[in-house]
């Protein structure tokens, strides 16, 4: 014992005095490479490929295939990532990679590494670079071999290092991925990128556990034997983990995450002595983001076969569709009482590859088993947590304060958001003080269906404005601590859909969403319209099994609330009781059985008006609560409404009007049938026996005036 921990810190003061060495070379040694002309690349350029013209002046060229199509990039990765080596200067390599992330070749170009100058020669050197051939750059790329077999399986692709050359190929590797993250974020479609932040020390906050989890800095990711057991089945491996098998309810992962690279943080779950190791590693390594990991279950972070100071096992990272380089960083830390106890981990990421940790990036941690014993099939799992710092702990480099999350997502959003006002603030109107007006209108029916059709094209499909009963658990548990409200500001699009729904909901009932701002209900209404077309038969429930039916909304909401606190691990899966992820979300772009179950509720609507939403929907459920919270009674009523006159309950297709007359506004959808009726003198029995009333009486008064 004493001899590793003698090893350990060895090692640990060779390399501070390693990189102190380095740091004090470095302004006189680390000249950047400037980008090659076209004469020195073109040499380097092995046919089929031919050089292409420069797409800038960092040294990125196009690429092109025999036919002189464009067929990638070419670049060197001495101006792009100048990440110095242990020489002090930066290794400069030739890359090529195609239009996919592909790396089609890797070659040095020049590098003052002394392991390699002066040691070994360059061919080990060379031989390393070969392995980046065929590899892409969105898989999880690490320099070593797994150790022994825990490893193994855990979805990294190894590389195999150069002995004794350790730390100048991991240099060079991160080299690499660096300069060819940059190319992909800047010319590849679908990776993004943002300017690189850094944790801004001005920023002094006192901050404890609860704070960080009320503020979604903390997250945690829980995971069942049972769940396991789940994932793995129907698998070789279904019955290789008899620990999960004998306790289901225990837990396999128990993962706490936090990002205490802000300082902030950092000094909400370190204890001091820990707070002043890890300022003293950020001393020494200041462009990495630390990772505190904190997992109270089996899993247990990394496999028995783990080395220190080199990528985790089990555990794997990326960012917009872009693998994430983890590290240990090899600190052993104390948290302060009240965190929660486990096996801890610091994890290091480079932030000069790329990562900026105020968007959203996911950790995944890794089920690895193994069947068979003298050449074991290994299968593996991944159960992910998306991550993302707050912005107001970090400051842009190089350009202004990064905005907060929420600010933009509505400047990211903001021509979407003046689309989505501009076709509710009229329907707001439309359906309060011109409610009568707007039911009068000879061609109403047909400018509620063009209504409904811009809801489902724009707010659903385009803008993704679905509302779901999702939300309104994930806010019931943030309100009883277990999560972030912060959540509801990153998509600002659904959140002014749910302002309007809200304000409908105090005003009218249900009626302003379910009847108007509910894609999957304007899907519905439209399948019932060509159900009509073609004729079909309608087939709706009795009065008295229509009235029973309601209230399986009311069960199904209630299944969901219990499934959120009791099973929050099946919260996601019971939720899928709305078919709204399928339908809109995904544009029926899902496994087949899901676009069955949406698709059935469709077919069924062709001759049952809406039988989804006024039998299932645990979000028209919740929504119905506003038929009884509404603060007046808006639909228009007679004293002969109901007696004698039937006419608006016969019309109601929702079944919300009583035979008294009486507005079940819980289950009313605001269609304004019934205003049209009330108001029309050719329809309103009332009006009509009225009207007759007037005309038998004009003969009379005539006679009476002859005479």
């Amino acid at each position: 014992m004493w001899r590793r921990l003698a090893v350990r810190l060895a090692a640990q003061a060779f390399a501070l005095w390693a990189v102190a060495l380095h740091g004090a070379l470095l302004p006189a040694m680390a000249d950047v490479p400037g980008p090659l002309p076209r004469e020195a690349l073109e040499p380097m350029i092995v046919p089929p490929y031919a050089l292409g013209e420069p797409v800038n002046d960092k040294g990125v060229w196009s690429l092109l295939n025999s036919g002189g199509a464009e067929a990638g990039y070419v670049f060197q990765t001495g101006p792009l990532a100048p990440l110095p080596g242990f020489s002090g200067a930066p290794i400069d390599m030739l890359v090529m990679l195609d239009p996919g992330g592909r790396f089609l070749d890797v070659r040095l170009i020049s590098h003052n590494e002394p392991i390699f100058v002066s040691g070994l020669g360059e061919a080990p050197f060379r031989a390393f670079l070969e392995q980046y051939r065929g590899r892409s750059i969105r898989e999880s790329l690490v320099v070593g071999t797994p150790y022994g077999t825990g490893g193994a399986g855990a979805g990294q692709v190894h590389l195999d290092g150069v002995s004794k050359a350790t730390a100048s190929v991991r240099i060079a590797h991160d080299s690499i991925m660096a300069a060819a993250f940059a190319v992909a974020r800047e010319k590849m479609a679908g990776i993004g990128g943002a300017t690189p932040v850094r944790p801004d020390p001005s920023v002094d906050e006192t901050l404890d556990w609860q704070a960080l989890i009320r503020q979604g800095l903390a997250i945690n990711l829980r995971v069942t034997n049972a769940e396991l057991d789940a994932a793995f089945a129907g698998t070789v491996w279904a019955d290789d983990d008899p620990d999960a098998s004998a306790d289901p309810g225990a837990l396999y992962l128990d993962l706490w995450a936090v990002d205490i690279g802000p300082p902030a943080v950092a000094r909400a779950v370190l204890d001091d002595a820990s707070l002043a190791e890890l300022q003293r590693f950020l001393d020494v390594s200041g462009d990495d983001e630390p990772l505190l990991l904190i997992d109270a279950g089996r899993h247990g972070l990394v496999s028995d076969d783990f080395v220190r100071n080199t990528a985790p096992d089990r555990l794997l990272a990326e960012q917009g569709g872009l693998p994430v380089a983890l590290r240990d960083a090899d600190l052993a830390v104390a948290t302060r009482p009240g965190v929660p106890e486990g096996k801890t981990m610091i994890l290091r990421i480079d932030r000069r590859l790329g990562f900026d940790p105020t968007r959203d990036w996911t950790l995944s941690a890794q089920a690895v088993r193994a069947h068979g014993m003298l050449q074991p099939q290994t299968g593996t799992r991944s159960f992910p947590l998306v991550l993302r710092a707050d912005a107001r702990f970090y400051t842009r480099v190089g350009g202004a304060p990064a905005l907060p999350p929420w600010q933009e997502a509505m400047l990211g959003r903001k021509y979407d958001l003046v689309a989505l006002a501009l076709l509710l603030l009229p329907l707001l109107v439309a359906l309060g003080p011109a409610m009568r007006r707007l039911a009068a209108l000879p061609h109403f029916g047909l400018l509620r269906l063009a209504v409904l059709a811009v809801v489902i094209g724009f707010v659903g499909w385009w803008g993704q404005g679905q509302l779901s009963i999702v939300t309104v658990l994930a806010a019931l548990r943030a309100a009883i601590g277990g999560g972030s409200f912060a959540v509801l500001l990153y998509d600002p699009f659904s959140l002014m859909v749910w302002a309007a729904a809200i304000l409908g909901f105090v005003l009218w009932g249900r009626g302003l969403f379910c009847g108007w701002l509910c894609p999957f209900g304007a899907m519905q209404e439209f399948a019932h319209r060509a159900g009509r077309l073609l004729r079909l038969p309608e087939r709706n429930p009795s009065p008295r099994w229509d009235g029973r039916l309601k209230a399986g909304k009311y069960v199904a909401l209630a299944g969901l609330v219990a499934t959120a606190f009791l099973l929050p691990g099946e919260a996601e899966k019971a939720a899928e009781i709305e078919p709204f992820k399928t339908a809109v979300t995904t544009a029926f772009q899902r496994e087949w059985y899901y676009v069955a179950y949406a698709a059935f509720w469709l077919v069924l609507g062709m001759v049952t008006f809406k039988g989804f939403c006024r039998y299932v929907c645990p979000l028209g459920a919740l929504m119905a609560i506003g038929g009884w919270l509404r603060l007046r009674d808006w639909i228009p009523r007679r004293t002969e409404c109901g007696s004698p006159c039937q006419l608006c309950k016969a019309r109601c297709r929702y079944g919300a009007i009583a035979k008294s007359g009486r507005i079940a506004y819980s289950e009313c959808f605001q269609c304004l049938d019934c205003v049209t009726i009330h108001d029309d003198a050719k329809q309103c029995v009332p009006l009509v026996l009225a009207a007759r009333a007037r005309q038998k009486g004009r003969p009379a008064r005539a006679r009476e005036a002859a005479i």
